[in-house]
């Protein structure tokens, strides 16, 4: 995607606040760019801002150009008149947005923390991770749905702010954002806690998004410090409400006249940071098994116990006044001997049988039972039943094979035509007088009188 590159002229405080420029640097290595993993924000952002990136050194000249700058995950070190260029930046009233990643400083390998210390801000080292599964797989995408600290944000956001937006029966909520691969902030004074990690998320109620504005110079420059790069890349901006939670920081940074609520600004609910051992590596110490002794005494001779192998002959004449009555010779004590019977049983090799696949059964010829054993009438029935009007010539060929007139046929004439012929001869010849001349034709009834010539039409005309 192609930006523009950031002028190396000079900005007056006046342009400035009338820029409409995003700048994001990219001279040191950062993890995200307009060009790799902020694709989508670029995008979203060209409707009403010009992109341009920071390729070289960083000095006061190119920050001017841009209303606001953005790290997003620097991975080298800053100099000391890089640092002094972003404290003038935003004395004259510049926005910084500043993005680190899990581990803080000691992955990355930079030293933000240098110059954000003197903000009241420090991101630490270590990770967040939610307690709980909720829409997303991985514990380090933490969703979370209660950590607006600072309730303007919530009213910046269009939602319902408690007691004083949400009317009868509506209920305040907080914006819900996914903050993935993350750390948490120490914040303190002038820094504010703006956003949290809940209490769904470890550590509990810590700090992950604060604020600072620089009012020294009566300018009124802002810095947002995020504790994840992830939270606004490609994957995540449309995730949840992270794409509105960008609009509000976005407007913080570039409307002065934004204001936080003061008591929530003052008194955050977060909870201190604590530490928890590593119980893995203490119990790979076997000091933390040990009891607390008691205070060594100055001479160390006491510490032995020689009374449990102290010598003793005290009890030897008794020992030989018992042997004698118990008729025991009074003679050295030999080695017996050991007898083992069968200490362990006889072992063998743990070898099992192969299991080989069994034959699988004879293959048998297909064939229809019905055809087999119904009835004629009965197969009959079951080809009406099948048949529609438009499989006549197929019905018919098949009540053939099954009166057995298919195979009286020539196999050139065995279609429908012919067995329907053939079938009303049959019951021609059936319908005649006997041959043999038993019965008198006066004698037959009007049903048994056979068909005149005119009467017995040729199916052939049919």
């Amino acid at each position: 995607m192609p930006t523009q590159q950031a002028s190396l002229t000079g900005a007056s405080t006046s342009d400035l606040r009338a820029s409409n420029v995003i700048l994001f640097d990219t001279s040191k290595r950062e993890m995200f760019t307009p060009t790799n993993g902020f694709k989508t924000l670029v995008r979203k952002l060209r409707s009403s801002w010009r992109i341009a990136m920071i390729k070289e050194e960083i000095t006061i000249e190119k920050l001017n150009t841009a209303r606001v700058v953005v790290f997003g995950g620097p991975r080298e070190m800053f100099t000391s008149a890089e640092f002094e260029a972003l404290r003038e930046y935003m004395n004259q009233g510049g926005g910084v947005l500043i993005l680190l990643g899990e581990g803080g400083e000691k992955v990355y390998g930079t030293n933000l923390n240098f110059i954000l210390e003197e903000c009241g801000i420090n991101i630490n080292d270590d990770e967040v991770i939610r307690t709980e599964h909720y829409k997303y797989h991985h514990p380090k995408e933490a969703y979370i749905s209660n950590g607006i600290l600072n309730r303007e944000i919530n009213r910046r956001a269009g939602k319902k702010v408690s007691g004083e937006h949400a009317g009868e029966g509506e209920i305040a909520a907080d914006l819900q954002f996914v903050y993935p691969y993350g750390a948490t902030l120490t914040v303190q004074k002038p820094g504010v806690a703006i956003l949290s990690t809940g209490s769904a998320c470890f550590p509990l109620n810590r700090p992950i998004c604060a604020f600072y504005s620089a009012k020294k110079s009566g300018k009124d420059g802002r810095m947002a410090v995020f504790g994840s790069t992830h939270i606004f890349q490609d994957s995540y901006v449309d995730k949840d409400e992270n794409a509105k939670l960008f609009d509000v920081i976005l407007e913080w940074l570039t409307d002065k006249d934004f204001k936080l609520n003061t008591i929530d600004s003052d008194d955050p609910e977060v909870h201190d940071y604590r530490q928890l051992p590593d119980t893995g590596l203490l119990a790979s110490r076997p000091r933390v098994c040990l009891q607390e002794g008691d205070e060594i005494p100055k001479d160390f001779t006491q510490l032995f116990f020689t009374d449990m192998n102290a010598l003793r002959i005290d009890h030897v004449t008794k020992v030989l006044k018992a042997k004698e009555d118990l008729g025991v010779k009074h003679e050295p004590l030999t080695l017996i001997q050991p007898t083992f019977v069968s200490p362990l049983p006889p072992t063998q090799l743990a070898v099992y049988p192969a299991i080989f696949r069994s034959l699988p059964p004879p293959g048998l010829e297909l064939f229809d039972l019905d055809d087999a054993f119904s009835s004629e009438t009965v197969r009959m029935a079951q080809l009406t039943n099948d048949c529609t009007d438009d499989e006549l010539d197929y019905f018919i060929t098949s009540c053939g094979e099954v009166l057995g007139v298919t195979a009286q046929l020539q196999k050139g004439q065995r279609d429908a035509k012919h067995i329907l012929e053939f079938i009303m001869f049959q019951i021609t010849e059936f319908r005649k007088p006997n041959k043999d001349g038993v019965e008198d034709e006066d004698e037959l009834g009007e049903a048994d009188k056979p068909l005149t010539a005119e009467e017995a039409v040729p199916l052939a005309t049919i």
